[in-house]
């Protein structure tokens, strides 16, 4: 029985409402309605997990158990709401345990949810992908459908102050499933799932109906749509930085 998920979700839906939100859900059907699948979404924002998990509750009314960093789990609040949801800690120095509960989870019949760029893009585009989503979905046998996210970044993301203005949008897109075979080596369909993520991420970024205010800084649109994101070249840059900053905090 599903004691703690289903609250949170209506929590999240009061508080979409409470801010004048407007969800842009696209083609949740595509979830399957029964059966394990994995669904791979691109990353701007902290509450991506919340919009993504959407698409299949909207969808479908089905529960999606995300992978995410271990560190949300030791957290006193966090914590004990992701347990209660069944979500999956992924430890990077280890992450074979979290690989077999994920593949154990999709054999159950689960959705999974994955960011297979791991961390936030900073660009607003979709960054390499890493190949753990489609190496689950072969596995496990099941389909892996793209998702592209839009919008949260301007609530919520890394690097800016948090803004919870009444009114935003979201854009959520499901894409069609791909369909990874278990002898098939996984770089050619990570290649794929990644023009699939991005061609989404472009298509939600074209119709959004929230554009740059005039002489605002618009940190939040990427550069080739005339934002002032970093480029990705930048962000892999920044990413460096910050990955090379961590490791010394944590030597020290």
């Amino acid at each position: 029985m599903e004691i703690v998920y289903p609250p949170v979700v209506g929590a999240a839906q009061a508080s979409f409402r409470l801010l004048g939100m407007h969800i842009d859900l696209r083609d949740a059907d595509r979830v399957p309605a029964t059966g394990g699948a994995v669904l791979a979404s691109n990353h701007v924002s902290y509450l991506d997990f919340i919009f993504c998990g959407l698409a299949s509750w909207r969808g479908r009314r089905r529960l999606t158990r995300f992978m995410a960093k271990e560190a949300v789990f030791r957290h006193p609040v966090s914590g004990p709401l992701m347990r209660g949801m069944h979500h999956i800690p992924v430890d990077r120095t280890a992450g074979g345990a979290s690989f077999t509960e994920a593949l154990g989870a999709l054999r159950a019949g689960e959705l999974v949810g994955i960011f297979p760029e791991a961390t936030i893009s900073r660009s607003f585009t979709v960054k390499a992908v890493k190949n753990g989503a489609v190496r689950l979905a072969a596995e496990a046998d099941v389909p892996i459908l793209p998702v592209a996210l839009w919008g949260g970044q301007r609530m919520f993301t890394k690097g800016h102050p948090r803004d919870f203005s009444r009114g935003r949008t979201i854009s959520i897109a499901v894409g069609e499933p791909l369909h990874p075979r278990a002898d098939e080596r996984p770089g050619r369909l990570t290649a794929e799932l990644r023009t699939a993520m991005q061609g989404l991420l472009d298509d939600v970024q074209r119709d959004h109906p929230e554009t740059a205010d005039p002489g605002l800084d618009a940190w939040w649109l990427p550069a080739h749509l005339g934002g002032t994101a970093p480029t990705p070249q930048r962000a892999a840059e920044l990413d460096v930085a910050e990955r090379k900053a961590r490791a010394r905090r944590t030597a020290g």
